[in-house]
């Protein structure tokens, strides 16, 4: 069966409308938490300051000496800011489940590109 016009065109919208929802998606990807973060230089920044670490992480990492975020990002560049090996220590230290892994590891690499 021939390909019409209309079914061509149907289906160049469709992939367009793909495309535009994947762009949206990944350019959404990062809360105002991780923009805030990475927006201005650390200072004093407290540790739940970081995307993906809320109270009950934030807490677990004080009572592991790590109660600010320049204490998280020295343990980050101790690990040469490896991706698999800081995601580890954050699940191995607080708990961290996958997504706020990735989130942290994303907000101090961000913040790192930017101000290092």
């Amino acid at each position: 069966m021939p390909t019409t016009t209309l079914q061509f065109d149907l289906l160049r919208a469709g992939r367009c409308k793909l495309s535009r929802w994947i762009s949206d998606t990944a350019m959404s990807s990062t809360s105002q938490k991780h923009k805030e973060f990475v927006a201005e230089p650390m200072g004093e920044k407290p540790v739940m300051a970081l995307a993906g670490i809320g109270e009950v992480l934030g807490k677990k990492l004080e009572e592991h000496g790590f109660d600010k975020a320049y204490v998280v990002l020295g343990q980050f560049l101790v690990l040469k800011k490896d991706e698999e090996l800081f995601r580890d220590w954050l699940k191995d230290t607080c708990g961290a489940n996958a997504k706020q892994q990735r989130d942290c590891y994303g907000c101090l690499k961000e913040w790192c590109d930017a101000f290092l």
